[in-house]
C-alpha cells in the first residue's frame, strides 16, 4: 500500500483504522501482508492506503456495507483482531463512513 488508491467514482464506503503499536513486531509484518493480500481479493475491496509515523492510519475502500462485514467475518482476520488485542495495539479506533464526494489532484511531470 504505498500509493493513493484509485477508487470508482462515489458513493462507496471507508474503514478508517487508527492504532497505536505495542513495542516489536512479535509476527505483526507477516499477519498485516496476509491480511492485506486476504482483503484485495475479497469482492467489494476497492483500494487500501496506510501510512504510519508514531500512530498508523490505513483506510480501506468498499463497494458495499454487506462487503465491509463479509470483510470482518474472514477467519483470518478474526484471528488478526484478537492478536491485534493481544500483542499488537495500546489503542485503535475503527470507523466506517460513506464517501459520498472525492476530489482528485495529480501534477503531469
Amino acid at each position: 500500500m504505498s500509493s493513493i488508491a484509485r477508487t470508482p467514482r462515489p458513493p462507496y464506503y471507508a474503514v478508517i483504522f487508527t492504532s497505536e503499536r505495542t513495542d516489536g513486531d512479535n509476527g505483526y509484518a507477516e499477519m498485516a501482508g496476509e491480511i492485506e493480500r486476504l482483503a484485495s481479493a475479497q469482492p467489494g475491496f476497492l483500494g487500501a492506503e496506510s501510512a504510519r509515523d508514531g500512530i498508523g492510519i490505513t483506510v480501506s475502500y468498499w463497494e458495499s456495507l454487506e462487503a465491509i462485514r463479509n470483510r470482518k467475518q474472514n477467519e483470518r482476520h478474526l484471528i488478526a483482531q484478537q492478536r491485534g488485542k493481544a500483542e499488537w495495539y495500546a489503542r485503535y479506533t475503527t470507523r466506517i463512513c460513506k464517501v459520498e464526494r472525492d476530489y482528485e489532484f495529480e501534477t503531469s511531470n
